[in-house]
């Protein structure tokens, strides 16, 4: 280990939420800590904000009271800069504009030490940029903590284009010393959590532009079938819309306006509109006392069929078989119908209904209405754990097809949703996309696998790493479901990444050979 020893002092500049956050967290791992605020007096408000946290650790049994009053001895203000002369790290968290950064920076590398570690806390902006101006930009590194940051574990350690090696090992195993579990980043837009959680937001808004689903049946979706924690409605509410399209929108500048990064229209009007979320009291979801939840709108009961047959392999899908079995729904399998066309897969790939019509995963990327009579129900993360299911009859469906499908699903105790016909409905295509976007960091060198999945399930709670969550659905799935979207609309969103290619061309060489 080569993190920064505990004798050695750590700065924080800028004193509010997230830079008192940052500070507790190195007193709490035995640091000496400075705090200091370029407006008078925030500092001092700072160091007596972080002692009231402390003596609510002590009530909740979280810390002693012994090792309260040693943290309280530790941390003080500091009215200068000059006063963080002998700190082994300093940990910037002050505004988000980079000459201001840039400005503290060179005031800094003037006073500390040359072995000082000098770190920014942003977010949206370049490491390397704000290094840009430093005379020794070896030493300086990107730590991200995520707010708030004494509970939250994840640390993103990020290398600007100039950052030394041990420098960033030194950032990692400090990090890690405080009881974070860091990943190792390099310095491209978003990091990892910020570039690749993307799509979770823009396929629902995306989904609800093209009217598959409104928002409260999007959220119980993805929650239900999805595995999520929120639904990404109800989370930007919480998150606050401004930022989440401001962040949204400066990923997208910065990659130069790539398609995969499009901000949405619709939550570009819901912030002109003032609708901000909670804390306007109104976003997607009205707040005001008293004000009803919306939810999604369940289909009624209805008969589950007796029998059906099963064709082929369903993938993702095969455990509905033990459901359909335990449910005493008799499923009979027959041979795979042929190999599946370009641009038909779910021919080979389906539950026969009663009725004639055919039930297929969404995850085989085809709309239902490409079939005649047939629905499609979206993807899971566990079939037998979730509660709600998605299905889309096609513009054709009889009205047996529909009536089957949803009894089908509540005899295996799902209540059933019914949404507009897209590909990938609403699961599948996030999974999709989340999936290759990460694939794409991987490839570009961004962070290694382990760490994006880490990033992912420390830093916003998903369910699963998404390329774990990929490699379990089927990469040739994915892209197959990612080309057909692409073929619909040919922007360059859903064009499957070159390292998603590779990966399914030398899988069928594998096959072949």
């Amino acid at each position: 280990m080569t993190g920064l020893d505990r004798t050695r002092p750590v700065a924080v500049v800028g004193t509010g939420t997230m830079g008192q956050g940052i500070a507790q967290v190195a007193l709490v791992a035995g640091h000496p800590v400075l705090l200091h605020d370029a407006a008078p007096g925030r500092a001092e408000q700072a160091a007596a904000a972080i002692a009231g946290r402390l003596d609510r650790l002590v009530e909740k049994g979280r810390l002693s009271d012994d090792d309260r009053r040693a943290a309280q001895a530790r941390l003080k203000p500091a009215g200068t800069l000059a006063e963080l002369a002998d700190c082994g790290l300093v940990v910037e968290a002050v505004l988000e504009q980079l000459d201001v950064k840039q400005a503290l920076f060179r005031e800094l590398e003037a006073i500390v030490d040359a072995d000082c570690l000098l770190a920014t806390n942003t977010s949206s902006l370049s490491v390397t940029a704000i290094a840009g101006g430093l005379e020794h930009p070896g030493r300086f590194v990107g730590l991200h903590f995520f707010n708030p940051a004494p509970l939250l574990p994840l640390v993103e350690v990020v290398s600007g284009f100039a950052t030394e090696e041990s420098a960033a090992t030194r950032a990692y195993d400090t990090a890690k010393a405080w009881g974070k579990s860091p990943v190792r980043c390099a310095d491209t837009p978003g990091f990892i959590v910020n570039r690749v959680a993307r799509p979770f937001y823009a396929e629902a808004l995306r989904v609800y532009e093209e009217r598959v689903a409104d928002p409260a049946t999007v959220d119980a979706v993805l929650r239900e079938c999805g595995g999520f924690r929120m639904g990404p409605f109800e989370l930007t509410d919480l998150i606050g819309q401004d930022v989440n399209e401001a962040v949204t929108r400066s990923v997208w500048e910065s990659f130069f306006q790539d398609p995969k990064f499009t901000p949405s229209l619709a939550q570009r009007r819901l912030v002109e509109s003032g609708r901000l979320g909670r804390k306007s009291g109104h976003g997607w979801y009205a707040y005001a006392d008293g004000a009803e939840r919306p939810e999604p709108a369940l289909q009624e009961p209805v008969s589950a069929p007796a029998e059906v047959t099963v064709h082929g392999d369903l993938g993702p899908a095969e455990p509905l078989l033990g459901l359909l079995k335990g449910a005493g729904i008799a499923a009979h399998r027959e041979a795979s119908e042929g190999e599946a066309s370009e641009s038909c897969a779910a021919e080979s790939a389906h539950i026969r209904l009663p009725c004639g019509a055919r039930l297929f995963s969404a995850a085989e990327g085809v709309m239902a209405s490409s079939l005649g009579d047939a629905v499609q129900f979206d993807l899971a993360r566990d079939y037998e754990a979730t509660s709600l299911i998605a299905v889309a009859p096609s513009v054709t469906a009889s009205d047996a097809a529909l009536r089957e499908a949803t009894g089908l699903f509540q005899a295996l105790g799902k209540q059933v949703v019914v949404v507009a016909d897209v590909p990938g409905l609403i699961v599948a295509r996030t999974v999709a996309m989340l999936f290759d976007i990460a694939l794409d960091a991987l490839d570009r060198g961004v962070a290694g696998a382990d760490d994006i999945d880490t990033a992912m399930r420390l830093g916003v709670n998903y369910p699963e790493g998404p390329l774990g969550w990929g490699e379990s659905v089927g990469l040739r799935r994915l892209h197959d479901l990612l080309t057909r979207m692409h073929d619909q609309q040919p922007t360059g969103r859903y064009a499957p990444s070159i390292g998603l290619r590779r990966r399914v061309h030398a899988q069928e060489e594998t096959v072949r050979s």
